[in-house]
């Protein structure tokens, strides 16, 4: 079997695992699981691989994800024991009293709260606490809920970047590096990133005043959302939230960043300590601990089974074995030999241009699982490094992460405001596009990507 042949087969995995997500026939974890395993039974059919080189590229390919899924795991369940704690309610409650009734002054909370709620790296929890919380006031302010989502995914955009958020933790997968290591690279962007989300919470605020937004303004463009009756889960709330621990758990929060930062031990060792710490202390007893573990078993469990799932993804396509040109360069090369010279040398650039656009019609792990992989290939057969590959489309795809169809967490913000996904992504994606320029423009001055 030829090598542009290989690449052909894996450029139709590839577009077969897209097309499937792209039309919601399956889970990701699925389809990273049964089409590169129907690409390996052909290649070993057609004597490209023996069915022992797969087991050895599968087990390879594990040997990459094994420390991702670990991190997310437990960051999953330190920031959902944070949050049944009521720490972050704590912090909401104490900055809407600064704001009151100034329409900038909620548009710069709102960036605030999504920035403090999506430092569990999770699209979906950060909506449920960002919209529930602001939506009222932007109705009562006569504020549009889609400049209520602007703000807020531009916002979780920036924050994305963390290592435990799902973007950097997939990059740093195909990259074969620790996550951390990744972020200390970006780190310097999305400082700036920060810096101008709130610059554009003001702009928004500017805007929304200028259009008569305010106690007595004018009705908002788009109405609120239907009431729901929360009593329930309120009463649950309120019997998990433990408000006399808020300063240790504060301490510990910030114990477990300092620890990332430090880089002394493997990323997802902080997590395991301060999920320890923090449920020994908020959850004395087993049947309570059994019990909070148990309420967040779930987006745990989903993305640890994506995350081995893509461990065949990376191992049958990513990578080789002794005597044998792996799939991934196979169909770099096959790129290669069709790309003008002059666009390859400015590949990071390219990829940081169309990433937003691109961001709408792909996964996030299609895009970096199955896109990433390809460009690194084809960025060696021009001299580029991998990392500023991965750089841009790791910071310029997050800004669009938040107005993707393709993204779960976005359909669940929308619904949660009440808006149109297409007005969503009407009213936000030139604010995106631009945002993620300047991210890149950001990028290239301090060298972290070549053009």
């Amino acid at each position: 079997m030829s090598e542009v042949l290989v690449g052909i087969l894996g450029f139709a995995c590839i577009v077969a695992i897209v097309v499937t997500l792209f039309k919601s026939k399956t889970l990701p974890s699925i389809a990273f699981i049964v089409f590169p395993m129907i690409l390996a039974t052909i290649l070993v059919l057609g004597n490209y691989y023996t069915w022992d080189n797969i087991a050895k590229l599968i087990k390879s390919g594990f040997s990459s994800t094994g420390p991702t899924a670990a991190l997310f795991v437990f960051s999953v369940l330190y920031f959902g024991i944070m949050t049944d704690a009521g720490m972050f309610d704590v912090i909401i409650g104490k900055l809407m009293l600064l704001v009151k009734d100034n329409v900038i002054g909620v548009c710069v909370m709102t960036c605030i709260i999504a920035l403090i709620g999506h430092l569990d790296g999770g699209g979906a929890s950060t909506f449920c606490i960002v919209i529930p919380a602001m939506l009222p006031v932007f109705k009562k302010m006569h504020m549009r809920p889609t400049t209520l989502l602007r703000i807020a995914v531009l916002s979780m955009g920036v924050l994305n970047l963390m290592p435990w958020a799902g973007p950097t933790m997939r990059a740093a997968t195909v990259l074969g590096i620790e996550a951390s290591a990744l972020w200390q690279t970006i780190l310097p962007i999305q400082v700036c990133g920060i810096a101008l989300a709130l610059a554009v919470a003001v702009i928004c605020g500017i805007l929304e005043q200028k259009r008569g937004a305010g106690i007595n303004g004018k009705l908002a463009q788009t109405e609120g959302v239907v009431e729901i009756d929360n009593s329930e889960a309120a009463a649950e709330q309120n019997e998990l939230a433990r408000p006399k621990l808020f300063l240790f758990n504060i301490a510990l929060t910030l114990s477990v960043i300092a620890l990332l930062i430090l880089d002394i031990f493997p990323s997802y060792v902080p997590f395991m300590i301060g999920v320890a710490a923090a449920i020994l202390v908020n959850y004395p007893g087993a049947k309570m601990q059994k019990k909070i573990i148990n309420s967040h078993a779930g987006p745990a469990l989903m993305m640890c089974s994506t995350l081995m799932g893509a461990a065949v993804l990376m191992g049958v396509l990513v990578k080789d074995v002794e005597g044998t040109t792996s799939v991934i360069t196979c169909m770099s090369n096959l790129i290669s030999s069709v790309l003008p010279a002059a666009l390859g040398r400015h590949l990071p650039l390219v990829i940081g241009i169309l990433s937003v656009p691109l961001a709408l019609a792909f996964d996030t792990d299609s895009y970096f699982y199955g896109m990433l992989p390809v460009m690194i290939g084809i960025g060696e057969g021009f001299g580029i490094a991998a990392m500023p590959i991965a750089v841009a489309m790791v910071v310029c795809r997050n800004c669009a992460t938040f107005i993707s169809p393709m993204v779960p967490a976005t359909l669940l913000g929308v619904g949660l405001a009440d808006v149109d996904i297409k007005d969503h992504i009407k009213a936000s994606f030139l604010w995106v596009w631009g945002f993620s320029f300047i991210c890149m423009i950001v990028a290239i001055l301090f060298g972290i990507m070549t053009v």
